[in-house]
């Protein structure tokens, strides 16, 4: 008898633990909105507006010392020149024209393979005319640095570089600079780099060759201006915000005999004191491999 009471007992508990979907949804709105504690989700109008504040009080300290922190940040460096540049020296290098990567490819008789590296160097060259050098910029003596004193902020002069310094690869006496002859022009230029002094008063000198394969695809490479070295008049420069009408020097490489109807590996590189361009895992870094592809 007594177990039969128990198990009514048990029934009876099972059967009142059992809720339906109607109390779930008056339960939850008990929660949202409590009339007779005047409470929501369980707190009363004035503990929100304590935790409300907490939070806001928190967050505006959070950003005050943000903002003073970048302020202070700021404030140590300076807009004109990089406060560390110890990871940039000594510079990389780069070509022009540059379409479709590094491999100047086209068909001498097939001008529209190489029209658009003829109009890319045309493009990239119309900041050198010379009209707008002698406009913008000043002469300057060569073989010895540009050193401009002042105020960091005070804006800097720039040496001219004209475009017929550049000769047979001006673009000037031949509009198409070579590639209408199978012997195109390439533009080489070494990075900016602020404050940097390339060649420790020796200029940088530049030298091409077969990078892979028979060393007699190569025959000839006539270089642009003089002897193919970025003179010192145009180092150091001082950074785009002062050195406003810099134009960095460039050195045109004239392939003049290159093997033809082939794919001929060429490496170029920066050559004097303080560069390094024999460093395996960074391909840019004082030198540029490219391949030419003449076809006939």
């Amino acid at each position: 008898c007594s177990h039969g009471l128990e198990m009514k007992t048990h029934y009876e508990q099972e059967k009142m633990g059992k809720k339906t979907l109607a109390d779930v949804i008056q339960e939850m709105k008990t929660f949202l909105w409590n009339s007779e504690k005047k409470e929501c989700m369980g707190r009363t109008a004035q503990s929100w507006g304590l935790i409300l504040l907490f939070y806001l009080i928190l967050y505006m300290f959070l950003a005050g010392m943000f903002s003073f922190c970048m302020y202070g940040l700021l404030l140590s460096l300076s807009p004109y020149t990089p406060t560390y540049r110890d990871r940039v020296l000594p510079p990389g290098v780069m070509i022009r024209p540059y379409l479709h990567g590094f491999t100047i490819a086209f068909n001498v008789s097939e001008p529209s393979t190489w029209t658009p590296y003829v109009n890319s160097m045309h493009h990239f060259l119309q900041a050198y005319d010379d009209n707008v050098q002698e406009e913008k910029n000043i002469e300057c003596p060569a073989g010895q640095y540009f050193v401009q004193d002042g105020a960091e902020s005070e804006e800097k002069k720039a040496c001219q570089f004209k475009r017929s310094q550049l000769q047979n690869c001006s673009g000037i006496e031949d509009p198409t600079f070579g590639y209408s002859t199978g012997q195109p022009c390439i533009l080489l230029k070494m990075n900016r780099i602020i404050g940097y002094r390339p060649g420790y008063g020796t200029p940088v000198s530049v030298s091409c060759a077969v990078q892979k394969g028979n060393e007699s695809a190569l025959q000839s490479v006539d270089f642009y201006p003089g002897n193919g070295t970025f003179d010192l008049m145009y180092y150091p420069y001082y950074g785009k915000l002062t050195h406003v009408n810099y134009t960095s020097p460039l050195v045109a490489l004239h392939f003049t005999d290159v093997k033809k109807n082939d794919f001929v590996p060429i490496q170029c590189r920066l050559n004097g004191e303080g560069i390094v361009n024999d460093v395996a895992n960074d391909r840019f870094l004082g030198r540029i491999t490219f391949t030419l592809s003449i076809r006939m």
